[in-house]
């Protein structure tokens, strides 16, 4: 028995300091595969003469893939057991990763990179819902912080990784470094959960809400390929029949889903659990967050690669002060928030909104010229403010969900996240695409950094409503 773990037959499951590390590892690779691709891609392009459609696929199958099952994967956890399901997902995570390291043609890729973000929604929604079931009290509240933490390095560091591995060519394998480099640590995180994590479950499983499951699905695909796709496509008919019948899927799943919960069954996602303010107002927040977030990475990383002329490892290191600020400023908003509650995200958007500010500036009197040194006050202090942020709303909106439902909370609030971020690249960088030929590169993200300052101040306006204090 590893000694990190304290368990006994008549003791409820605790999640001992070795255990959350390797939960937070599993948190960390999907969502730092996400964006470590970023990057890569105009490298992808030249060695599998891939045209610029397929190259969005390679993000957006991911993304859509991993949006899509992310409830069914914490409702799996729930019924099967979510350490089984956290190996299971974590080892065919390692598989993909794999085979997106070794795909001959770009299709291949594509394909391994949907199989990779179905791998992602099994493990994922296990990270969270096994911190809920097995830690309480002061020990919740800095695992929820941590987890955080790990989420919004994750995805800074993710654009790093991806730039020094691109350009280091280990071995000679260019991009397929940004892939195969997962398999060591999978082999290392399967190691340390079969030792040190413990199996939760739900003590009333449900069956798999099937109908939901589909109707959930369908809505999100109907959202997200059009918008992923669409301007790439030249925007065909098939994206606007796809926008127009969104509101009706999501209405018929809403329907679905409040008949289920009436009836005494577990819904896929429970009108009930929407009914916690806590859970409401974190998610309508977590959306503006999460977009601006991952539109941000998108486009900077073709802004500087493309436009300002740098190497890949010079793109993803200009986010570096970004990341260490991230941090140094999410260890210190736990005692923030118990002195200051929840204004302290408010804070964090008026830090983030003079960084955004600041990197806009660097890139209408810079430009071309434009690298870590330019970018280093912005990204350093929009780090800090995003640090005080997403830690905070993770712990907001998981605050009042009932132990049996850890798992459902968790795949709604992560679902709600990884739908945000696919719509982040698909309106910020559909924008910012959209503006370069018209406008030219500079002013194109000056543009797209002034839009995502208003959605930055939307995001400090809506922390308002939050509860002033987590419980």
């Amino acid at each position: 028995m590893s000694t990190n773990t304290v368990r006994s037959p008549a003791a409820p499951p605790v999640l001992g300091g070795l255990g959350l590390f390797t939960v937070l590892l599993g948190a960390a690779l999907p969502l730092i595969d996400f964006f470590i691709v970023n990057v890569a891609l105009p490298t992808i392009g030249q060695d599998l003469a891939a045209s610029e459609s397929v190259l969005e696929l390679v993000v957006s199958g991911y993304g859509l893939a991993y949006a899509v099952l992310l409830v069914l994967g914490g409702r799996l956890g729930d019924l099967f057991g979510r350490r089984r399901l956290f190996l299971g997902g974590m080892a065919a995570f390692g598989l993909t990763s794999l085979a997106c390291g070794l795909a001959p043609t770009a299709w291949t890729l594509v394909a391994a990179r949907v199989a990779q973000g179905a791998a992602s929604a099994a493990m994922l929604p296990q990270v969270l819902a096994t911190i809920q079931a097995a830690t309480s009290g002061p020990r919740r509240a800095k695992a929820m912080g941590l987890y955080g933490a790990t989420a919004g390095l994750s995805m800074v560091a993710g654009q790093i990784l991806g730039g020094v591995l691109v350009a280091a060519d280990i071995a000679g394998t260019s991009w397929r470094a940004v892939f195969l480099v997962n398999v060591p640590v999978v082999l290392l995180g399967l190691f340390l959960a079969a030792r040190a994590v413990p199996e939760t479950r739900s003590q009333r499983p449900e069956p798999v809400d099937a109908p939901g499951t589909v109707l959930l699905a369908a809505s999100l695909l109907a959202l997200l390929a059009p918008l992923t796709e669409g301007r790439a496509a030249g925007w065909p008919l098939w994206t606007w029949l796809s926008l127009a019948a969104f509101p009706l899927l999501a209405g018929a799943f809403y329907v679905v889903e409040r008949r289920a919960d009436r009836r005494g069954r577990t819904p896929l996602v429970p009108p009930s659990l929407l009914a916690l303010t806590s859970l409401r107002r974190g998610l309508v927040m977590l959306v503006p967050f999460s977009i601006g977030f991952s539109g941000f990475m998108f486009v900077i990383a073709v802004a500087l690669q493309r436009g300002a002329g740098r190497s890949p490892v010079e793109a993803g290191l200009a986010l570096a002060p970004m990341a260490v600020v991230f941090f140094f400023a999410s260890l210190a908003g736990p005692r923030l928030v118990t002195r200051y509650g929840t204004r302290v995200v408010t804070a964090g958007a008026g830090l983030q909104a003079l960084g955004v500010a600041l990197m806009a500036l660097a890139a209408w009197r810079s430009w071309p010229d434009l690298g870590i040194v330019e970018l280093l006050p912005g990204a350093a202090i929009a780090g800090a403010g995003q640090a005080l942020q997403l830690p905070i709303i993770f712990r907001v909106v998981l605050s009042e969900v009932p132990a049996a439902r850890a798992g459902v909370g968790s795949g709604v609030m992560i679902t709600t996240q990884q739908s945000a971020l696919a719509l982040g690249v698909a309106t910020l960088g559909t924008l910012f695409l959209s503006l370069v030929p018209g406008l030219g590169m500079r002013d194109a993200l000056v543009t797209t950094l002034l839009v995502q300052l208003a959605g930055v101040a939307l995001t400090g306006l809506l922390s308002l409503r939050l509860p002033r204090t987590i419980g």
